[in-house]
């Protein structure tokens, strides 16, 4: 991630604080950029909640991977998943019963609710807010 792409970043997750937003655990794939994002995430929420890299939030991974992943999670009731596009979206998307992906920009920022990890049945879509506006709120 490039230093202003850090810093727009940090404007994203101010704003995220502003809305009361809490994280108990942030998961993220690997991948460099987006284990930097996931890393400003935390450090900068109150909580400072542990970042947990997974390889089944690397490119390529198949939804019920993921959805058997976050059985192991079932304990927290507010995860953070930091991923890539397309597949974040579709997963985003998958998990709400859409049938097609959210359109995830980078920095972009949704709430879903679940009744129970792994979901039996499609979550809520609480919220979902782009970059361009939570920057405008931090």
């Amino acid at each position: 991630m490039t230093s202003k792409g850090i810093d727009r970043f940090r404007e994203v997750v101010k704003a995220l604080i502003d809305l009361d937003v809490e994280i108990d655990q942030v998961l993220t794939s690997p991948l460099v950029r987006a284990r930097q994002t996931a890393d400003v995430l935390a450090e900068l929420l109150p909580a400072r909640p542990p970042v947990i890299e997974t390889d089944t939030l690397a490119p390529g991974a198949s939804f019920r991977s993921v959805v058997d992943m976050l059985a192991a999670y079932s304990r927290y009731a507010r995860l953070a998943l930091v991923g890539h596009e397309p597949g974040i979206g579709e997963l985003a998307g998958r998990l709400i019963g859409a049938r097609s992906p959210l359109p995830f920009k980078k920095g972009a920022v949704c709430r879903i609710d679940v009744d129970a990890l792994p979901p039996a049945g499609p979550g809520r879509l609480i919220w979902f807010a782009t970059p361009k506006m939570l920057r405008k709120l931090g």
